[in-house]
Formats: structure tokens, C-alpha cells, sequence
């Protein structure tokens, strides 16, 4: 994007949102770690137009966050996330984290993300070098 095409120039997380702030993008973004490649891949899991897949997947690979690549096959091109796209790991799971705690009723059921021995992921907490939770009461923003 263009400078002047920022929400707010300045600001990390206005950036971030500008770039992945739609649920179209984070949803593809989710898909992809669980393993979603093909376009066909996309669209079925989340029932998302082919216009609007297109447009994000083009934007997702336009910002660096995925990647297109040959398929095994050579009939078809795949999406892979980079690096920069694999960082989102965090958010997607705090997202989630927040959904489960926010976004359903007490006993409704929701899917639960579960680390390789089958144990539920642990909540994600920001902290301190030496292991102190922080809050937005404990850090301020330099600008």
C-alpha cells in the first residue's frame, strides 16, 4: 500500500488492520495453517465468494503474507504462507482465545485448538521479559 493509503500512517496496529483487518483475510489466513491450498480449498471452507477469495488471496500475496507455488501435480497453483504470514499464528490463536471467552454462551458448543498431545492450547498472555503478565495499564505507547 501507499503511504497515503494508511489509515494511520504511524501506527502498527492500524497497518496490520489495513492489511488483514477484514474477517475475509484472517479466515483464509486460519484456513491456510489448517492446512488449506488450492483456491477451491478456500472457498469451500468458508463459503466465500469467488470475487472476494480472489481479491484477498491477491492481496494476501500482493503484502508478502502468502506465496503462490507449483502444485505436486503441475496442473493447479497452490497458496502457501510465508513467514510473514505464518506470524499471524499468535493472533489467530488469541483471537480465538477471545472468541471462546466472548463470543459463545455458557455450554455452547465451539471447536477447540489442541497442541500435538491432544491438550487444549494454554491462554495466551503478553508478558515481560522476566515472565510478568502486562495489560494496557502496565505499558504505554511510544510515538
Amino acid at each position: 500500500m501507499a503511504r497515503d493509503e494508511w489509515t494511520d500512517p504511524h501506527c502498527p496496529v492500524a497497518r496490520a488492520v489495513d492489511l488483514v483487518g477484514d474477517r475475509w483475510s484472517l479466515l483464509i489466513v486460519r484456513d491456510a495453517m489448517d492446512g488449506a491450498r488450492s483456491f477451491t480449498d478456500f472457498q469451500q471452507r468458508t463459503g466465500i465468494a469467488r470475487n472476494i477469495l480472489a481479491d484477498r488471496l491477491r492481496k494476501l500475496t500482493a503484502h508478502g503474507l502468502m506465496t503462490q507455488v507449483e502444485a505436486p501435480s503441475g496442473k493447479r497453483r497452490r497458496y502457501e504462507l510465508t513467514p510473514a504470514g505464518e506470524d499471524l499464528f499468535a493472533v489467530i490463536v488469541t483471537l480465538r482465545q477471545w472468541g471462546e471467552r466472548h463470543a459463545f454462551g455458557a455450554g455452547e458448543p465451539h471447536s477447540v485448538l489442541l497442541d500435538e498431545r491432544g491438550r487444549a492450547v494454554p491462554r495466551l498472555v503478553p508478558a515481560t521479559a522476566e515472565g510478568t503478565p502486562l495489560t494496557s495499564d502496565t505499558t504505554t505507547v511510544r510515538r
